[in-house]
């Protein structure tokens, strides 16, 4: 039987939570400024989790907070400390990878659900039920399951245990993202937060009679990239994920822009609720929904492991680059006397053609018919990165509206 899937969205910013929340997700999934496994990422201050945990449910939205980093014996300390801090803040769940670390969570603030990451290598019902007896709500799946193994492990573990499952974003070419590449190569810990994506890099091969000789592994103009996998993109095969009894359909990517969060988020409400209110909808939109899950960058997609072991289809040997499709302006702040103010992101200018993106699903095209700085004196351009602006458009933003601009390809 076919469950109500909740749509969970990554977000790295306070900005970001909002945007999430406002374009369709059911559950945010963010991080503090310790202890998750994105040290990179702009990640939460505790003032700004409070704001994004009250924001989120007062739009009855819940926020998962990550903490699943692999601790070592100096970490354990910290995290009690940093938990005693989230039991006021009240996030809905934890997302913990570490047992040390999901018992003092249990220990700390057993009112909060905990989750446990992939990072813990869930690929059975057995670890399931393992994690269950230890008083997790869910478990997010290895992304090395088939949909087979889905849903075997669905029939094999108790009703209320929830599977949480990714089903977008970056793939890691690392068994569920234990990789030891950015460690050797520039002592950032994979595991403890600091990925710096070494599989993204040019690599050559050498023999090692033939020092100094480098041969590329498979050749252009450009180098090799022989670690680079495609994105993961389950758009096209929601009625398969529902069916296999998953909870929870995560999209990757907490290092993400609003942009790419907002088209992610309302490409997917989209086709889930099509989906539940008739199949023949789903079907019927998939063009559109296809259409607007490329607008944002990307890396070419596949389906991964669900349908089977990936191939050397899966891999992208000629480019590490994204395409890209749209530049992201900013998001509309507030409205003041007709006029949209913005933190600006990219730059643009009066009397240029630009897009309204809207949560509901449609982009408007507009002109920029005026442009003032925040003293109100006018600006042609917009040439300074987070610059607040108030523009005038020829079709009137809305708060949250997202303002990009189309790119020749």
């Amino acid at each position: 039987m076919a469950r109500h899937p909740e749509l969970l969205i990554p977000a790295s910013s306070l900005e970001v939570l909002k945007t999430a929340v406002v374009f369709g997700a059911d559950a945010v999934y963010i991080g503090g400024e310790a202890f998750g496994l994105r040290a990179k990422a702009k990640n939460f201050s505790m003032e700004d989790m409070k704001a994004g945990i009250a924001f989120a449910h007062e739009r009855d939205v819940k926020v998962y907070v990550t903490a699943n980093i692999l601790a070592h014996n100096g970490d354990l300390e910290g995290v009690r400390a940093y938990f005693e801090e989230l039991r006021e803040i009240g996030p809905d769940a934890l997302i913990i990878a570490d047992p040390g670390v999901f018992e003092i969570a249990k220990a700390v603030c057993p009112e909060i659900e905990r989750h446990v990451s992939t990072q813990a290598n869930n690929t059975n019902y057995a670890t399931y039920n393992f994690w269950y007896k230890q008083g997790a709500s869910r478990v997010v799946s290895a992304r090395e399951l088939s949909m087979t193994e889905l849903k075997e492990l669905r029939a094999n573990i108790p009703d209320d245990l929830e599977i949480e499952t990714f089903v977008h974003g970056a793939m890691c070419i690392s068994y569920s993202g234990r990789c030891l590449l950015s460690n050797y190569f520039t002592g950032r810990d994979a595991n403890r937060g600091a990925c710096t994506h070494p599989c993204r890099w040019k690599y050559a091969v050498v023999e090692e009679t033939r020092p100094g000789e480098y041969m590329p592994v498979y050749e252009n103009e450009r180098g090799t990239y022989i670690f680079n996998s495609k994105d993961l993109c389950m758009i096209e095969h929601i009625p398969e994920l529902l069916d296999a009894g998953i909870d929870s359909l995560k999209i990757e990517g907490r290092m993400k822009t609003a942009l790419y969060v907002a088209t992610v988020a309302r490409t997917y409400r989209r086709a889930i609720d099509d989906y539940q209110k008739d199949p023949a909808l789903y079907r019927k939109n998939m063009p559109w929904y296809l259409e607007q899950i490329s607008n944002c960058t990307y890396r070419q997609f596949t389906t991964g492991f669900f349908f089977g072991k990936p191939d050397e289809t899966t891999q992208i040997y000629d480019s590490n680059t994204y395409v890209k499709e749209y530049t992201y302006l900013g998001i509309v702040g507030e409205i003041k006397e007709g006029m949209a103010v913005i933190s600006q992101r990219n730059k643009f200018s009066v009397g240029e053609m630009i897009e309204i993106m809207k949560p509901d699903g449609s982009n408007i095209d507009v002109r920029v018919e005026e442009i003032l700085d925040e003293d109100g004196q006018p600006q042609e351009s917009a040439p300074h990165p987070k610059q607040q602006l108030f523009v005038r458009l020829s079709v009137e933003a809305a708060q949250y509206d997202i303002l990009r601009r189309a790119e020749e390809a």
